[in-house]
């Protein structure tokens, strides 16, 4: 069954109509129709299951059958990334992030950082779309721009990492990983974080990590590093 998103639906609910984008690409594009079953996910962590009741193309209406709280990860995995210029190169890593498995995404503003600002509807669009594109029920969180040396003096993480391109010694993110740990780890913009940036890191307690021999560019280090944390 497709996954449909219902971030408004209540856990007591008995009915639950589709809004308009949602009912046009239920009905009109999947073809579903009244008396076929469907899923919803409101990212919460909740897998409703339900049938459609009046398969009207803008309202779609469905009768709620169950709903069941799915395991929440077991520890949380933050990447903290600097957003490129090119805007498609930043949206490919948030859908292949969501994909993989990624509890929160915060953009990253350093010295070097080519973007600061950014579309929060588009970008949450597309985590959404990965969330239901991969059969997942929680949502990911996009946080708000947060500026370098704030977030790495305040973050209270258990884990902290950084990856970065200096020569200075690191160690391979799956031999430092420890997989019970809640764990942050930052990824710097094209140009890397500056030497000041990295010494700021590690002075507030974060462990240089390597993504491997070669260097990569911004979007491949996060798809890379949040693959070697799952994987961890």
């Amino acid at each position: 069954m497709s996954v449909f998103y219902a971030p408004e639906i209540q856990q007591d609910a008995t009915m639950y109509t589709m809004n308009e984008d949602t009912s046009k690409y239920c009905i009109q594009v999947l073809r579903y129709e009244k008396g076929d079953e469907v899923l919803l996910a409101d990212g919460r962590g909740h897998k409703i299951t339900a049938v459609i009741t009046d398969d009207n193309r803008k309202k779609c209406v469905v009768k709620i059958l169950s709903s069941e709280t799915m395991p929440a990860p077991a520890r949380a995995l933050r990447i903290a990334i600097s957003f490129t210029k090119n805007a498609s190169r930043i949206e490919w890593f948030l859908e292949k992030a969501t994909e993989i498995g990624i509890q929160t995404i915060i953009p990253l503003v350093s010295q070097r950082t080519e973007k600061e600002k950014f579309k929060p509807e588009r970008l949450q669009n597309i985590l959404v779309s990965a969330m239901l594109q991969s059969q997942q029920f929680y949502l990911p969180e996009l946080q708000e721009p947060q500026a370098f040396d704030k977030l790495v003096k305040n973050n209270k993480d258990p884990q902290r990492l950084i990856a970065h391109c200096l020569p200075e010694q690191k160690t391979p993110l799956q031999q430092v990983m420890q997989p019970a740990k809640d764990t942050l780890i930052l990824i710097g913009p094209e140009g890397d974080f500056t030497p000041e940036e990295i010494k700021l890191a590690l002075d507030e307690g974060y462990v240089p990590v390597s993504l491997g021999d070669t260097r990569l560019r911004t979007e491949t280090a996060g798809m890379v590093a949040v693959t070697l944390m799952n994987a961890c």
